[in-house]
């Protein structure tokens, strides 16, 4: 049986915690930003946690299970 691989998709986008979190960046921050306000753009920089709901089709994604 071959190897499983990871989606190149998922391991560019996730990085896992020290404490096995899944951490993501925010989404709308690469263009289009001079109809955003400055505290949007703010807001957006800082990286997020990846709701529980999605956790378990991540580390599928990224060969964790």
């Amino acid at each position: 049986m071959p190897k499983m691989k990871t989606k190149s998709s998922a391991k560019k986008r996730f990085t896992i915690t020290g404490s096995g979190k899944i951490k993501r960046k925010h989404a709308f921050k690469s263009h289009i930003l001079t109809k955003k306000t400055k505290k949007q753009k703010r807001n957006l920089t800082h990286a997020g946690l990846v709701h529980p709901a999605d956790v378990s089709n991540i580390k599928l994604q990224l060969c964790m299970k």
